[in-house]
């Protein structure tokens, strides 16, 4: 994905019904699954959160559709997390 265009946003809906504005970081495949990380995007007017850290979604394809959901279990986040920190501290060296 080129960054000459600038970052790219979207806005996803949790399961509260709260809208959440995500910044897309990167993407991988790990396992034959392919996830995208994103960093919540800091909205004008709104304080900093400090819990706020990298988002991980796993694509699924439904109907020919591609749909962002959470990651079904902690080892499985825990695995893609490595696999994402692992990538882009490759690509900062």
């Amino acid at each position: 994905m080129s960054e000459a265009f600038g970052p790219t946003f979207l806005t996803v809906t949790d399961e509260d019904g709260q809208e959440l504005v995500l910044e897309f970081l990167d993407a991988l495949e790990y396992n034959g699954q392919l996830y995208q990380a994103f960093f919540p995007a800091e909205t004008e007017g709104e304080a900093e959160d400090p819990d706020a850290g990298l988002v991980i979604l796993k694509v699924l394809h439904e109907d020919g559709e591609d749909i962002l959901s959470t990651l079904d279990s902690d080892e499985e986040l825990e695995a893609v997390y490595e696999q994402f920190m692992e990538t882009l501290f490759d690509e900062e060296e």
